[in-house]
C-alpha cells in the first residue's frame, strides 16, 4: 500500500537540500537517509533519501543527485510515498494510519449512526475526519480524545461524544436563556 509521507517545499541553500512539509508520525522510520520513495508526478522519481537534519522547526532532505538549488526548486510541491505493508501498525496503540481509518462506520456511544469516514485532513493544529452522512452531507469531526473516545478496528468503527452543535445545529444556549426573545430596542428608543 502507498501512503503520502511528505509533500517537497522549497528549496533550502545552494546544495540541494529541500525544506519538508511531513505528512506522517514517524518520519524517522518513513524518511530516513537511504529511504526509497515514490512521486507524485512519477516522473519526479523515484528519490533516494541520501541525508536529513531539522533545521529551525522544519525537516530538510537532500536526495541522491540533486546536488544544487535548480534541483532543489524542480522537485517543489513533489509529493512523496512510502510503500507500506497494510498489516503494519504503529508502534503506539494509541496512533492509526489513515487506511486503518478510512471508511470506519462513526456512531455516538449509544449506537446512533452518525455516518462514515471519507477523509482525514491533517491540519497544523490537529487531524479531522470528514464524515458522510446518511443524507450525502458532511460534518468535520475533530481526532481528539476528547470527541472521538474509541477507534475500533475489529468492529470497524469510530465512537465520538461530541459537544453540542458539532454534528447539528441545535446548539445549547449557555445559562438556559431562551433566545428567540430578544432585548431589543424596538427602534424609538425606548425599551
Amino acid at each position: 500500500m502507498q501512503l503520502v509521507v511528505g509533500r517537497v517545499g522549497r528549496a533550502h541553500g545552494i546544495k540541494g537540500e529541500v525544506t519538508v512539509e511531513v505528512r506522517t508520525d514517524e518520519p524517522e522510520v518513513r524518511l530516513g537517509p537511504g529511504a526509497v520513495l515514490a512521486t507524485d508526478p512519477a516522473e519526479a522519481g523515484p528519490l533516494t533519501i541520501e541525508s536529513g537534519r531539522v533545521h529551525s522547526g522544519r525537516l530538510l532532505l537532500r536526495f541522491e543527485g540533486v546536488r544544487d538549488r535548480t534541483g532543489a526548486e524542480a522537485l517543489r510541491n513533489v509529493l512523496l510515498i512510502a510503500e507500506v505493508d497494510p498489516e503494519e501498525l504503529p508502534e503506539d496503540p494509541d496512533e492509526f494510519y489513515d487506511h486503518q481509518l478510512m471508511d470506519l462506520d462513526v456512531v455516538l456511544a449509544d449506537g446512533t449512526e452518525i455516518g462514515r469516514i471519507t477523509e482525514i485532513t491533517h491540519l497544523p493544529s490537529q487531524d479531522l475526519f470528514i464524515v458522510e452522512r446518511p443524507d450525502g452531507s458532511e460534518v468535520m469531526i475533530p481526532f481528539v480524545e476528547e470527541i472521538v473516545t474509541e477507534i475500533d478496528l475489529e468492529e470497524q468503527r469510530a465512537v465520538i461524544d461530541p459537544p453540542p452543535g458539532l454534528i447539528d445545529d441545535r446548539a445549547e444556549v449557555a445559562g438556559g436563556r431562551d433566545v428567540s426573545s430578544r432585548d431589543v430596542p424596538d427602534g424609538d428608543g425606548s425599551s
